[in-house]
């Protein structure tokens, strides 16, 4: 049996309710435009209670494998660098966060976006399901009951494109597509880019990661010779699962810098890029466009800001009442 062409590593703990979501919005027929056999999920459990069910796993595509972490920690990134050994595949993704859906183009894009250079850095904007950043969200009575029945109104299994309409640009990527991002929850290179980065930088043990998964996107944008490709239209979702980061009371972005400037010197930014964009415009993300456009003459920002809050950012009548 061929090798596939892409690897997809997802880092899970304890998302009974999300990582079978995740996997089908990974999975046919919710991924467009690539056959089953061209690549592989790898699911890496890092510590779940119960552990994460093979079987629910097994089902979900035909590639897949699941590991499970000997000795977990509070941090993802022992997880996901054990996850990048297992890795048949020339192209590798990266999702620290088992509970982000997919849009259905990801994976598509990320193929097609890799032959446009030898040294290709493939990312994706973050989006939370809701009317705002989650930690705001939940604020105002946002849960996961409402998150389910939100999700079951866009049909999002038969219409993935949907879940643009139910969601808000997360706060790594708050002004969109076009503005700075402080990282991509689906971050895709070659095997011999994330060679020569190491993978994810041990040193962050924090919770969730801390600033692990944004070092990494600094690191991969800034690499010699690399190009940074955003894929436009595409993106991921984040589901409402309590995560320290996302889901916290009060913003952690000063908390996780503090271990960064420890292991860096100094604050995390964005990186400075200049990225091409390969995409397809559809129908249901054009709102969340024009909203992207709007934004890029806003004043940089921080990815522990938060996103804006404008009128146009989502599209679902339930949003628009929170």
């Amino acid at each position: 049996m061929s090798l596939p062409l892409v690897s997809v590593i997802i880092a899970a703990y304890n998302m009974a309710r999300e990582l079978p979501r995740t996997l089908q919005s990974l999975t046919p027929p919710q991924q467009r435009g690539i056959p089953a056999a061209d690549y592989e999920l790898i699911v890496i459990d890092n510590g779940s209670l119960p552990p994460v069910d093979l079987a629910v796993c097994q089902d979900a595509h035909p590639n897949l494998r699941l590991h499970r972490v000997a000795h977990p920690s509070p941090s993802p990134v022992t997880a996901m660098n054990l996850g990048l050994q297992f890795a048949q595949g020339e192209l590798i993704g990266a999702w620290i966060d088992g509970a982000r859906l997919a849009s259905p183009g990801i994976l598509r894009g990320a193929l097609e976006a890799a032959r446009l250079h030898p040294r290709p850095v493939i990312g994706t904007v973050n989006l939370h399901l809701g009317p705002d950043i989650q930690r705001r969200s939940i604020k105002a009575g946002y849960d996961q009951a409402r998150e389910d029945a939100l999700l079951e109104d866009v049909d999002w299994t038969q219409h993935g494109y949907r879940l643009f309409e139910i969601a808000s640009f997360g706060g790594s990527s708050a002004q969109g597509w076009f503005g700075p991002m402080g990282e991509s929850n689906a971050l895709f290179m070659s095997r011999a880019q994330w060679r020569e980065l190491g993978g994810y930088d041990e040193g962050f043990q924090m919770p969730g990661g801390g600033l692990a998964n944004l070092d990494l996107w600094r690191r991969a944008c800034t690499a010699p010779d690399s190009q940074v490709i955003i894929l436009l239209g595409e993106g991921t979702f984040h589901q409402l699962h309590g995560g320290i980061a996302t889901n916290a009371d009060q913003p952690m972005f000063a908390v996780f810098d503090a271990e960064y400037r420890r292991l860096r010197g100094q604050s995390y930014q964005p990186p400075d890029i200049e990225p091409l964009y390969v995409g397809r415009l559809r129908p249901e993300i054009m709102a969340k466009m024009a909203w992207s456009m709007a934004q890029r003459d806003r004043s940089p920002i921080r990815p522990g800001d938060g996103a804006w809050r404008e009128p146009n950012q989502v599209c679902h009548p339930r949003l628009h009442n929170a």
